[in-house]
């Protein structure tokens, strides 16, 4: 029976047979691994989150956490499953051997963390933020604040967040009021309040690193002055031991539809509760330089966008893989050719509105699984690449997908999560089944790490732009590569290479009208209703990928794959359409209603 968190077969395809991860083992930095190795992390992954965090997945929805006023109290399966999860040396996966890791390529590393994500999302969404923080501070902190900070995350004593939203300021940090004041030691000291920060109090660990944004008084306006400080729970000797109590303090939790497993907490920094040294303020750290923090966090950010997607293809995927499991199991009803009323029930998968919304979802989480492993085996190419052409060439592609990757699975695959409810039928929105839960906790996704409507302003208004179109232009080549391919094949291919082509052909001209209409708001307006397009033919693409690949492939795995492009290519692909003759338009709609007409 195929798992019903993520399909190994899948992944073993998309790693394997698609995106050749064996390969990389010719690059140094993996040079000591191989398929045997990436086989055995994928296995003790699938191991760990099956025994440790799939079985109190609804027990923690049920029980989240709860704060007293002094501590906030949690299932005590939640810290069993974060300790195995260190214990293994997870956290560390793909991070430098030299600082405790395992520098495993990323590709990997995300297959293996997508089963954390299908059997827990608020469990892992713990070590989610830790493995972004130390990954940031590796990339950017000392030496002294690796040793200090990164190397117990490793090791599963500390764990991480990320500070950036505040009550008034919401996803707009141009207007972020947190402020850090310079101190004769090197140190800052730290007076604001930062809102929606998961996981930002426990007693999971022994302390919990935050990375806290924050404008140090007399640098730039807006953006260009915000400046990022690492600020723990409790301040760390040189030593590596712990010391006093830092001044930050939890204020309440916030209780979200999702996610309920993971703390998120509102959190008030240098308000007086506790004096480190006797002065006033949280004790902070100076990442790198200052007014370069949005940059630095950016390094987090984009990581945690395809985290985000990742969290939201697993969710998908899991619902999928149980919805199948009860369409193969449950009778119902009788073919529409048996008119006798004595003719034994048939298992729902026999009808054909159920075959199609497993066909949609199946289309759904397995191409936006093959996207984010496509961004990811980029991050592993970016950062081994010798050829400064090819470096660049890598980022710019991982630039334009990164907000795709993050989008795309965050609203598709939370429609797969309401195709799962509904082949279950009524059973599908009771808590006995877990479908109604994965909805939930998949619904968070689209505004977390940047809301849709964000991506899609990014997307138009400065990735297919900048660099004078080059992202854009790279993946464009990149998708001719492949339809000629494609084509090549002949037959079905060629006829869905035929189809994306026309396509993106039609998205690049219309992306050429929308900024030569000399009206940058009607341009911008639609940006959301561009950002859908765009990833629709990103996925087709992906796809087609895919079945280039399965072309060559007989048994009933590779006909499932041929079966969900051909869904892809008929029922989905020609959404983009109207959308593309909307945008083409410039439609003013938006623009033009007024406040007082709702």
């Amino acid at each position: 029976m195929r798992s019903n968190l993520i399909s190994r077969r899948d992944l073993d395809f998309l790693l394997y047979e698609w995106l050749r991860v064996e390969g990389l083992t010719a690059l140094p930095r993996f040079g000591e691994h191989s398929k045997e190795t990436f086989d055995g992390f994928l296995d003790l992954c699938e191991d760990i989150a099956t025994r440790y965090f799939a079985p109190h997945n609804k027990r923690a929805d049920a029980q989240e956490p709860t704060f007293d006023g002094a501590r906030v109290t949690l299932i005590p399966e939640v810290k069993t499953a974060v300790e195995a999860f260190a214990k293994a040396n997870l956290v560390g996966a793909g991070m430098d051997e030299r600082i405790g890791g395992l520098q495993l390529p990323a590709t990997v590393e995300a297959a293996g963390f997508s089963w954390f994500q299908a059997a827990n999302v608020g469990t892992a969404g713990y070590l989610f933020l830790t493995v972004g923080n130390a990954n940031l501070l590796a990339a950017h902190g000392t030496e002294e604040q690796v040793d200090r900070f990164v190397r117990p995350m490793i090791e599963g004593r500390f764990t991480g967040t990320m500070c950036l939203s505040e009550p008034q300021a919401g996803s707009s940090l141009a207007d972020i009021v947190t402020r850090a004041e310079p101190r004769e030691d090197g140190t800052y000291r730290v007076f604001g309040s930062k809102m929606w920060i998961s996981g930002g109090d426990h007693e999971l660990t022994e302390n919990i690193v935050h990375l806290v944004l924050a404008k140090i008084p007399g640098g730039p306006a807006g953006t260009k002055g915000i400046s990022l400080f690492v600020v723990p729970k409790y301040l760390v000797r040189e030593d590596g031991s712990l010391g006093e109590r830092n001044d930050v303090t939890l204020a309440g939790l916030n209780h979200k539809m999702g996610y309920r497993g993971t703390t998120n907490t509102v959190l008030n920094f240098g308000e007086g509760t506790h004096t480190p040294g006797g002065a006033a303020g949280a004790v902070g750290y100076l990442v790198g330089e200052p007014h370069r923090g949005l940059s630095y966090m950016f390094h987090m950010m984009n990581e945690a966008r395809l985290g985000v997607g990742l969290g939201a293809t697993a969710l998908g995927y899991t619902g999928y893989l149980k919805s199948l499991q009860y369409a193969r199991e449950r009778t119902q009803g009788r073919a529409l050719t048996a008119k006798d009323p004595a003719t034994p029930q048939i298992p729902i998968i026999e009808h054909a509105d159920v075959k199609r919304m497993l066909l949609a979802q199946k289309a759904y989480v397995e191409g936006a699984l093959g996207l984010l492993l496509y961004c990811n085996r980029l991050v592993d190419l970016r950062r081994t690449a010798t050829d400064e052409q090819q470096a660049r060439d890598h980022t710019l592609l991982l630039e334009i997908l990164t907000g795709v990757a993050k989008s795309w699975p965050s609203q598709w695959c939370l429609e797969a999560n309401s195709l799962a409810i509904q082949v279950h039928g009524g059973y599908g929105y009771t808590r006995e089944y877990d479908v109604e839960q994965h909805y939930r906790d998949n619904r968070l996704n689209p505004i977390h790490e940047g809301t849709h409507g964000i991506q899609g302003l990014d997307l138009l208004g400065r990735k297919v732009i900048q660099h004078d179109g080059a992202s854009l232009r790279l993946l464009t080549d990149r998708i001719a590569e492949t339809t000629a391919a494609a084509t090549a094949r002949g037959g079905e291919l060629a006829e869905h290479a035929a189809l994306l082509d026309a396509s993106w052909q039609r998205l690049l001209t219309v992306t050429g009208g929308l900024f030569a209409g000399g009206d940058p708001a009607a341009a911008m307006a639609n940006a959301t209703v561009y950002l859908e397009a765009f990833g629709h033919l990103v996925v087709a693409w992906i796809w087609l990928e895919q079945t280039l690949a399965a072309a060559d492939g007989a048994g009933e795995f590779y006909e499932g794959k041929r079966a969900a492009a051909r869904y892809f290519f008929r029922y989905e692909l020609p959404k983009t359409g109207p959308q593309l003759d909307l945008l083409a338009s410039l439609d003013r709609t938006t623009l033009e209603m007024r406040d007082s007409w709702f």
